[in-house]
């Protein structure tokens, strides 16, 4: 990755806002550019698929819908939730 390109992806990793995905549409990105930013953003690999995007372990650590409604899950290393919080407000910490 250039060096010019590599601080196009970080200052988008600094600039989203959730809800992610919608936000990523005004960048214009493919789906593996979305991917690399939301890696970078949890720290992991993600997939995208659809709404939702997914860890390397297959859980499901974010979605959103068209009405701008998002929540977000994080997991221990034995695939149990232990954080979700969603545009509501709600936040269950389980850690």
């Amino acid at each position: 990755m250039n060096k010019k390109y590599k601080k196009y992806i970080e200052y988008i990793v600094n600039d989203i806002e959730k809800p992610y995905l919608k936000s990523l549409n005004m960048y214009g990105l493919k789906q593996e550019e979305c991917e690399l930013v939301l890696s970078k953003l949890y720290d992991q690999q993600v997939t995208i698929k659809g709404n939702r995007v997914y860890d390397t372990n297959d859980n499901q650590i974010y979605s959103e819908n068209s009405t701008g409604f998002w929540y977000k899950e994080e997991y221990d290393s034995n695939g149990n939730e232990i954080y979700y919080e969603d545009s509501d407000g709600v936040i269950v910490d389980r850690r």
